[in-house]
């Protein structure tokens, strides 16, 4: 792979010689060898069951590194494999040379693959250093690094700058006790803590997310599916705004509380993006395209008096786009009318996680009566909301499955008291399929969890199934896995229901959902008969339900596209994007830009509507995988 003694690169190759590659793994490595019964894990979120949605954080360390004079590419396997079945990983892994390759291990569900992936690596690039980040793998942290695949384990929330710190280090061997908040071993495989002392005040000195690096990305590398987040972004391209990293509330079961971050990332206070960056970054969203904005964290979080200040350089800037906000804690209707005032079109989520009041306050979330939270309700509707998604759990703290069950009909009170406004919307997931590293829910036995899998490899090995109920991991004082699994299933079979019988929507995403729901119950008992088989009868057997399996995985518990924000314009890949490429690249390569800018933007709008897997030729032939030195390039979608 390296060019070797005595060889050197050509002036326009040592331009893009690689120091860095950021690598997304699937949840499962290699789930297209695998047959799980996932079933509504990922439901309620934009990515698929094997979370090849990205975290934002790997752009933020990408672009503060490129600002630095490193070069970094993003590579999003999950999404390679996802879209093309036939998706050569190890060779596209060959192709890139970088003396360092770093692997997010942010979120627990990522346990198998990302230890998967980082051991693929070391096969491919013996020669090159393995490094994991993320909030999961600061947590564990000592058990990562005892992998012999990896050499380096970067902790905390923000490691933009120590990333810097390490390859700064490797490039000129200093000492690597000088890199903050890094884990390493020494030669002879003795393992060193260094401090976890980098933990910045405020998020204004670094770009997150960094649409600036992606955008210019894209063309450096000539290479769009590498960067994509999801699987249907090119369809429906929402992007996000980060208020903070670290959060103000406490809830029980979420990993990025103020005890989460406290306890995994050293955290005291959460460090906030100012209202002037927040809106600069809306600005650049709106360069590239017209799709829901959605804001993480309630705009709130860091007071009133900031929340306005955003508002009133939001409304100013005339942003196109609609901007979808969370509210944390209720809101009356003054705060509403200021949303209303600032946006073109807005709506808002809320997840208020249970209709009982009490447990609610235990989690943390919304403890108030219910005639509070529909006050929130009615206050927001009335002020123009555009879309009002409400969310509930299953598997809390107190939660009976007959308190569980109490989701629906609450949410036909709901529905009667407003009338069957198709606006307001509702939901239901399962706390799964594990509990979150430094939530109180994981740390706090008082809460009611029981945990079952205390070690990484405990998770990694559980995220195998063979169905989502081995995968959790805890049981409650009040719910077993089974009752957990059935009761699960049986809110949103219910809210399925009612939300026909209301009209909020139609009788094909009923029976989509109904149908697949279906499945999943025929399923279960089949796979656990198979279960106790050897192998490889054991294998052959859940090949033989993999057709099902794929079935029970999809929208079981809400429709595809029920919790899509209409939009009738998407992604503009424009020649906008070319003068940011044309800034970030040397005068003498950036001849031309515009004109390429073109090319990409009829590609794009040509790879939408390409079948699963299919390639698009941009320009001149190229190897068999698009990724040449010179002339045109294969779009892979």
């Amino acid at each position: 792979m390296s060019t070797g003694p005595g060889r050197s690169r050509a002036p326009w190759r040592r331009v893009f010689d690689l120091d860095l590659v950021l690598v997304h793994a699937p949840s499962v490595w290699d789930f297209r060898k695998e047959v799980i019964l996932q079933g509504p894990l990922a439901d309620v979120i934009p990515s698929t069951d094997e979370f090849e949605m990205y975290p934002i954080g790997l752009t933020s360390i990408a672009a503060y590194l490129e600002q630095n004079h490193y070069n970094t590419r993003l590579v999003n396997l999950a999404y390679r494999m996802l879209r093309n079945p036939r998706f050569d990983v190890a060779r596209h892994l060959a192709r890139l040379d970088a003396p360092v390759f770093g692997i997010d291990l942010h979120w627990l569900p990522h346990a198998h693959g990302a230890l998967g992936v980082a051991e693929l690596v070391k096969q491919v690039h013996p020669e090159a250093k393995v490094l994991i980040g993320g909030l999961s793998a600061t947590w564990f942290h000592e058990e990562v690094i005892a992998n012999p695949a990896v050499d380096f384990v970067l902790r905390g929330d923000s490691t933009e700058e120590p990333c810097r710190q390490l390859l700064a280090a490797l490039r000129d061997a200093t000492p690597l006790e000088a890199v903050e908040n890094l884990t390493w071993k020494r030669r002879g495989g003795q393992v060193v803590v260094n401090p976890l002392s980098f933990v910045p005040a405020d998020l204004d000195w670094v770009d997150v997310p960094a649409y600036d690096f992606m955008t210019h990305a894209v063309f450096k590398y000539r290479s769009l599916a590498d960067f994509l987040p999801y699987l249907e972004w090119l369809r429906y391209p929402s992007t996000m705004l980060l208020n903070s990293r670290g959060c103000t509330y406490d809830c029980a079961i979420c990993g990025g509380s103020r005890t989460g971050y406290r306890i995994v990332a050293g955290r005291t206070a959460a460090a906030m993006r100012s209202p002037e960056k927040l809106v600069a970054d809306a600005k650049r969203i709106a360069t590239f395209s017209r799709a829901p904005i959605f804001m993480v964290h309630d705009p709130r979080i860091g007071g009133i008096p900031r929340a306005e200040r955003f508002f009133e350089r939001y409304g100013a800037e005339g942003v196109p786009n609609e901007l979808v906000i969370e509210v944390f804690y209720p809101a009356k209707r003054d705060f509403f009318a200021m949303v209303r005032r600032s946006t073109a079109r807005w709506s808002m989520q809320i997840t208020i996680e249970s209709p009982d009041p009490a447990i609610r306050k235990v989690n943390g979330k919304f403890p108030v009566p219910n005639e509070v939270v529909e006050e929130t309700l009615a206050a927001a509707l009335d002020e123009g909301c555009a879309k009002l998604d409400l969310f509930f759990m299953v598997g809390l703290s107190g939660q009976t499955p007959a308190i569980a069950l109490q989701s629906v009909e609450y949410c036909r009170h709901l529905v009667e008291r407003f009338g069957a406004d198709r606006r307001l919307q509702f939901y239901a997931a399962p706390l799964g399929p594990f509990l979150d590293p430094g939530s109180r829910a994981f740390e706090d036995p008082s809460l009611g969890y029981h945990r079952r899998f205390c070690t990484l490899e405990d998770h990694r090995q559980a995220l195998l199934g063979p169905t989502w109920r081995e995968m959790l991991a805890y049981e409650t004082d009040w719910m077993t896995r089974d009752q957990i699994v059935e009761a699960t299933y049986a809110v949103g079979a219910g809210l399925n229901d009612l939300k026909l019988e209301a009209g909020l929507i139609d009788a094909a995403t009923h029976d989509t959902v109904a149908r697949h729901f279906a499945i999943a119950s025929e399923t279960f008992p089949k796979v656990d008969a198979i279960a106790p088989l050897e192998e490889p009868e054991r294998r052959r057997a859940l090949r033989e339900l993999a057709a099902q399996v794929q079935e029970a995985n999809t929208a079981s518990l809400v429709g595809e596209h029920e919790l899509e924000w209409k939009t009738t314009a998407g992604l503009r890949v424009s020649r906008v994007l070319a003068r940011h490429t044309a800034a970030a690249l040397p005068r003498e390569l950036s001849h031309g830009l515009a004109r390429l800018a073109g090319r990409y933007d009829t590609a794009v709008a040509q790879v939408r509507r390409l079948p699963t897997g299919a390639t698009l030729q941009v320009g001149a032939t190229r190897q068999p995988d698009g990724d040449g030195p010179a002339g045109g390039r294969r779009m892979s979608r």
